[in-house]
């Protein structure tokens, strides 16, 4: 087969990983709004979602929505501590430290989990049973459509909550005017804890719906976690809409880069845009800020 002729489908394939990078995205972006923090441990919030999912559906034996479910409010809850346990304690330190504590606890996350849900890669059952679609060379996994789905109701999600709601404008004031937002009486360590939980259920969602496609496993969470904040930095950084635009333009260029570079330097494609990006164009495809000096 010429390699032109594999383009359609390496494009299909790449706009499921574009829907994965951009759902990841989110939640960086999310936790980012509200408090101008980095969090590294984005990507085990979706490891954990597809493990505890694992978990319920073959070990306690829920019904797949109910074990679902259950591994959202799970991992929202794991995020809500990470914020207690880790960062408020860390609220005065400076921005490189909490880096740091982000990544600590990105590999104490991967760590329990290898201890809790073992070692080997899990799998869920897609959404659906039927077989794939088939238009003309290219077949369409009816799970990555599932994946496209939840990234929009996602995005539509947090559109709603930034700019519907008292809560989510509250959050974001928390963190562009840090000020105003204690002049006006809102807490932002509470905007930050809210942050979290809504980033970790977003990250546990993602988790969710790619583990039917892809197995996952206690180190999978720190790949994708990074492939996401690739994501939402090449679409500008602070920007729900970036985060969608970097995935998929990540996902459909890395894709389609397999068609002329060994498929094993694929992963690599990622870190070499992102290279690019912070020489060339540092506040991303939209122009958002990458992260300013202010502190919460």
């Amino acid at each position: 087969m010429d390699i032109w002729d594999t383009i359609p489908q390496l494009l299909t394939s790449g706009i499921t990983f574009g829907a994965i990078y951009a759902l990841v995205g989110l939640g960086f972006v999310t936790i980012a709004r509200a408090s101008q923090i980095i969090n590294f441990a984005q990507g085990e919030f979706v490891m954990l979602g597809g493990m505890i999912t694992f978990f319920l559906l073959n070990r306690i034996h829920l019904p797949y929505p109910l074990a679902a479910l259950l591994a959202v409010l799970i991992v929202v809850l794991i995020g809500f501590l990470l914020h207690l346990l880790v960062i408020y304690p860390l609220r005065k330190a400076s921005l490189p430290i909490l880096l740091m504590a982000t990544l600590g606890a990105s590999l104490f996350l991967s760590s329990t989990s290898a201890l809790l849900f073992g070692t080997l890669p899990k799998a869920l059952p897609p959404f659906s049973a039927r077989a794939p679609f088939e238009i003309g060379n290219v077949s369409i996994s009816p799970q990555s459509l599932w994946v496209l789905v939840a990234t929009l109701l996602t995005l539509f999600s947090l559109y709603l909550l930034s700019h519907r709601t008292l809560l989510g404008k509250a959050m974001e004031a928390s963190s562009t005017d840090p000020l105003g937002a204690d002049l006006t009486g809102i807490s932002r360590n509470l905007m930050i804890f809210l942050a979290f939980g809504v980033s970790a259920g977003i990250g546990s969602v993602a988790g969710i719906f790619i583990t039917p496609i892809f197995y996952v496993s206690y180190y999978s969470g720190t790949l994708i976690g990074l492939k996401g904040f690739i994501a939402a930095v090449l679409g500008g950084w602070g920007k729900h809409s970036g985060a969608i635009l970097g995935g998929f333009a990540l996902g459909v260029v890395e894709s389609l880069s397999v068609a002329f570079i060994p498929s094993g330097y694929k992963d690599g494609v990622a870190f070499a845009i992102l290279l690019l990006i912070l020489y060339f164009r540092p506040k991303g495809i939209l122009g958002s800020p990458f992260i300013d000096s202010r502190r919460w």
